[in-house]
């Protein structure tokens, strides 16, 4: 099995690096140098990149780390990431043969049009589309591509680690809790996190099974987050109309 490792870029990004013994493969790795650091000190090589989609904090350090290091470049096809060397659009299957292990490749259409996400070994790298206790924006695709988006990664193992791009859980649970405020593992998941926070530990990954039961973009067919959006919108009805509405809510929360 791979080592995970979490590495701080800019304010709040996380790049993932996996590495199994002097091999390592990175995820979104929006700048080289903290990664290039790692690599450095570790005495690793660099075999492949996973990329999810094309903003410049999740792709930005690929031709950096390409001066450094043949590696190849996996990514979404639909998107204008020039470093690609293995376009990507779902569906396949990939093999890291450096790290000994396949990974599914998702289409999760949404935050951009051609966003990937990337499922192996019950772990789920998924950039900006599901985030610990939210979801990203809608800037691309719209709320029903979204919607599916979310319910297709939703329909994992309920024990799937899930590595998402960002640390905005905090911020995240504020909203959550003000959507569905009688959830118990909610408020739990609240007191939880600021505890870890006030310590400067990271809250991800988090755990599937944590998302489907305090997530509200996961529950939006939930009596209390169906209200809850009706209070926003008179007579919202069905999982979408609920989800487009949260979203919309959150955007200026």
């Amino acid at each position: 099995m791979f080592e995970i490792i979490r590495i701080p870029a800019f304010k709040d990004n996380y790049i993932w690096l996996l590495r199994k013994g002097a091999s390592a493969v990175v995820v979104d790795p929006g700048d080289a140098r903290p990664v290039l650091e790692v690599l450095e000190r570790d005495g690793l090589s660099l075999t492949a990149i996973l990329v999810t989609h094309h903003h410049a904090d999740h792709q930005g350090g690929v031709a950096n780390l390409l001066a450094h290091y043949p590696a190849q470049v996996f990514g979404p096809a639909m998107e204008s990431i020039t470093a690609i060397t293995q376009p990507l659009r779902g569906g396949e299957t990939i093999c890291l043969e450096s790290l000994g292990v396949d990974f599914q490749v998702l289409a999760v259409p949404g935050h951009t049009s051609g966003h990937l996400a990337y499922y192996g070994s019950g772990v789920l790298f998924c950039g900006d589309t599901l985030f610990a206790a939210g979801c990203g924006r809608v800037f691309e695709g719209t709320p029903a591509q979204m919607h599916a988006s979310l319910s297709r990664l939703a329909a994992l193992p309920d024990q799937t680690a899930v590595y998402c791009a960002h640390e905005y859980t905090e911020a995240n649970l504020r909203f959550a809790l003000t959507v569905e405020p009688g959830n118990r593992l909610l408020r739990q998941r609240v007191d939880e996190v600021a505890v870890a926070r006030a310590k400067g530990w990271a809250t991800v990954p988090s755990a599937l099974v944590l998302e489907k039961a305090t997530n509200p973009f996961l529950r939006c067919s939930e009596p209390e987050i169906v209200a809850s959006a009706q209070s926003r919108v008179a007579q919202t009805s069905g999982a979408l109309a609920v989800f487009t509405v949260l979203r919309e809510w959150k955007n200026g929360f």
